[in-house]
């Protein structure tokens, strides 16, 4: 989820929410424990699960491309 390099599986999508929500928990439970180290390790992750979260729906938005058919070139 970290390595910015993988494009993430669109059909991933609802898992990797459901990672995203369990990182906010973690990270709030984190906040109440005092675990200052843990919860910087799991913002981590979260700005990771956001990021191929949002990767996917820009992909998913854009649709195909219509490049038209190709044509000859007329000689000067």
């Amino acid at each position: 989820m970290r390595c910015s390099l993988l494009r993430p599986d669109p059909a991933q999508r609802s898992r990797l929410a459901e990672i995203r929500d369990n990182l906010v928990d973690r990270i709030a439970e984190a906040e109440g424990e005092g675990w200052l180290g843990e919860i910087e390790g799991l913002r981590v992750s979260l700005a990771g699960a956001q990021s191929k979260i949002s990767q996917i729906d820009a992909a998913a938005s854009g649709g195909p491309v219509n490049l038209g058919l190709p044509t000859r070139r007329k000689k000067p």
